[in-house]
This record gives structure tokens, sequence and C-alpha cells, in this order.
């Protein structure tokens, strides 16, 4: 049995799911509950990245797919989501597909992006993903929140990619 909860208020009218609208979600849920929940994780790399499958876990047990690890050639994207748009035909009929990239910052942001676009833009492509996240995580407590928190949108490769700070 899974946690699940109803879809429904992160989806557009045709049934996609708004993932601007999920992860602005996700940002400040990270921002609340991050601190209490990594301590409990042995590997700290990986708490982020399950933080956030089981936050979208929710939402997709009521439908959808989400696969972490997943394998695109030699290289890896951290998570990826399918999502049924026509509920009768589900995985057979129209689906949309997302890339989620997820890079610790231990260096810069700069340097993040520098790593993270052409690798989030390559998962894309050969998912045939038609959205594409990358999401940054921040751990160093000297910065503040609202320095950690943002969103914006790059170009790479002629595809769009939706940058988050956490």
């Amino acid at each position: 049995m899974g946690i699940t909860q109803t879809p429904q208020w992160c989806q557009t009218s045709d049934r996609r799911l708004d993932m601007p609208k999920l992860l602005r979600a996700f940002q400040q849920f990270f921002r609340e509950n991050s601190e209490a929940w990594i301590e409990r994780f042995d590997y700290k790399e990986a708490g982020p990245q399950l933080l956030l499958q089981a936050f979208l876990q929710r939402i997709l047990n009521g439908g959808g797919r989400l696969t972490r690890e997943y394998g695109l050639g030699r290289k890896r994207t951290d998570l990826f989501i399918e999502w049924p748009l026509d509920e009768a035909q589900g995985f057979l009929g129209p689906v949309q597909r997302i890339v989620l990239e997820l890079k610790i910052l231990h260096k810069s942001r700069q340097a993040a992006l520098a790593e993270g676009l052409p690798q989030t833009a390559d998962y894309a492509d050969k998912s045939g993903a038609e959205e594409a996240h990358l999401i940054c995580f921040n751990r160093d407590p000297n910065i503040a929140w609202d320095d950690k928190l943002f969103d914006q949108l790059k170009t790479h490769q002629d595809r769009t990619i939706h940058i988050w700070g956490m």
C-alpha cells in the first residue's frame, strides 16, 4: 500500500503534471523539513534525492511512475517521471515524460550548471522527455534560505531546462 495524495492540485486542465507548481511546493517542504530528515540518512548526499522522491511519490502513486537512477546509455539521470495523459489508455496512450537531474552544490552554482545543463539536455533527448529540470541543492548552513531558493529557465542545445535552487 502506498502513500497517495490526489494529484488534481498539481495538474493542468489537460491532465499534465504542473511540474513548476510541484517543485515550488517541494522547495517549501524542503526548506521546512530538510534539516530534520537529512540527518537521519547515513549517506547525506542521498538525502535530498530521497526526500524529493518521497514527496513526488505521494502524487505519482495516483497513476504515474517515478524511476530512480534511470539508465540512459552509460550515464544516468536521477529521477524520471512518466505520467499517462489519458486515464483510460494508461501507459499505452500519450505519456508525459519528465527528467529531473539533481546536483549537490560542492563548488559553485556556475560549476553545477556547467556540468548539469549538458547532462540534463542529453538525458531529456535520449528519453524523449518533453520537460527537463535541473535541481541544485545548496547544503551550506551559512547561506540563508532566501538565497538558496530560486528558479530560472535556461536554454541548452535548443532545449529549455528549468533550474531550481534548494
